[in-house]
């Protein structure tokens, strides 16, 4: 199997109230978890990225984090504090060109003797937006067709140099950029950066298919997994790609004790740390699309319908309709006698590994084993010291029964990976 760290900080995974908790900004908590993850043989690294700070009623919301460096940025500087694990920067391709990050990425490849990675995210928000363009946003069936041109201009601007390093110029043009001259960077060790793409609505699956060499995806269970997994490999043979030229890693958190028992009650007690009373708040607020900070966070669901678009909460993406969700929350409130922060904390647990290391190790391989998934990004709910267990504990289980590498067997993310060189395509 296939395993990546995911530097924790944006959203509501982190424990931010936890004593063991450090800065999400310094530079020694991305040593550490880096470290942690490369001694773990861990395939790769990966940041996310954060491109206004979110507001809630007109207010910063203050628990998610609040600041966040350039992801790349962060990368360089992890490439001389490591060697063999890749480097993976989140970055958004309806807010950047093609020439300019094409650049930034193969300087990444360099610096780290072809470890890096791109994960192509887009955006359709205008208040995110406001940060870089007249308009704020690009409509929303726009930005996939900017974001596939995008990479596909970027592979033109890497390919411009020849593998025996020599410069050619390079000429694209296209609905969304016509752009010509010749590329600074010599080409990478590993060819191209390896292209991540994080979604699971059927255009970023296609997207996936069509031009990434990792989707990044959740799924909550076994089934849902092994009917991702061959949705999104089916779609291959229509791009002339195989099975294993796209690996399928779903975002995963991982909670473990000496039994299973006590991994249960302490994968409880964290989600009541991330889900405090003011969180449960501002999570329904979030649904709702209403300000709920007259109702009681252990008081029954509010009886009041959803407001669409109500502009209460900025910088969120809300995932379905918010009437069929309050209707499936009201449903578990109902059957279960939940109160709000309890169904809180019932419907928006991330899909999870529970138990002691050799459960959980066993469960890892099952869904690998079961084509669910190629391998894991793991979430840690601590920053920077999450991972540590899992690395100590899981990651020794899983290399004794053959899953998972005792050592690397290459030094770009690609072999690492089991991903070809890109054919040259001068």
């Amino acid at each position: 199997m296939h395993l990546a760290a995911h530097f924790p900080g944006v959203n509501a995974t982190t424990v931010w109230a936890d004593p063991r908790s450090r800065s999400q900004i310094d530079f020694s908590s991305f040593v550490h978890l880096a470290r942690t993850a490369e001694r773990g043989k861990f395939d790769f690294f990966f940041l996310a990225e954060g491109l206004r700070l979110r507001e809630h009623n007109g207010r910063v919301h203050d628990l998610d984090v609040v600041g966040r460096p350039e992801s790349l940025t962060v990368l360089n500087a992890l490439a001389a504090v490591t060697e063999r694990l890749g480097l993976a920067a989140t970055v958004n391709a309806t807010f950047n060109e093609p020439y300019e990050l094409a650049r930034r990425l193969a300087t990444l490849d360099h610096l780290s003797e072809g470890r890096a990675a791109w994960n192509v995210v887009t955006s359709s928000d205008a208040f995110t937006g406001e940060n870089f363009r007249r308009g704020g946003y690009l409509d929303r069936a726009e930005r996939y067709t900017r974001a596939a041109e995008f990479v596909a201009t970027a592979r033109e601007l890497w390919d411009s140099w020849t593998p025996d390093g020599r410069s050619r110029p390079f000429a694209h043009e296209g609905e969304q950029f016509t752009i010509s001259g010749e590329f600074t960077v010599p080409r990478s060790p590993q060819g191209h950066p390896v292209v991540i793409q994080a979604g699971d609505s059927g255009e970023g699956r296609e997207f996936a298919a069509s031009a990434a060499d990792i989707i990044f995806t959740r799924h909550g269970t076994l089934e849902a997994g092994r009917t991702f997994y061959a949705d999104v490999k089916a779609r291959l043979a229509a791009y002339g790609r195989r099975p294993e030229d796209l690996k399928i890693m779903p975002g995963v958190t991982v909670v473990t004790g000496d039994t299973d028992a006590e991994a249960q009650e302490h994968a409880y007690e964290i989600r009541r740390q991330q889900v405090s009373p003011q969180n449960a708040i501002l999570a329904a607020e979030q649904l709702w699309g209403r300000d709920l900070s007259a109702y009681d966070p252990d008081g029954p669901l509010p009886e009041v319908d959803p407001v669409i678009d109500s502009g209460l909460v900025k910088g969120r993406v809300l995932y379905g309709d918010p009437f069929a969700v309050v209707a499936r929350w009201r449903a578990i409130a109902g059957a279960k006698g939940l109160s709000l922060r309890q169904t809180v904390i019932e419907t928006t647990t991330r899909q999870s590994f529970i138990g002691s290391p050799r459960t959980v190790a066993a469960e890892l391989t099952a869904f690998v084993d079961e084509r669910a998934a190629d391998g894991f990004i793991l979430v840690p709910h601590l920053t920077p010291g999450g991972l540590d267990d899992f690395v100590d504990r899981v990651v020794p289980l899983l290399q004794e029964s053959g899953a998972f590498r005792s050592e690397y067997s290459g030094s770009t993310l690609r072999s690492h990976l089991g991903l070809a060189e890109p054919v040259w395509k001068g």
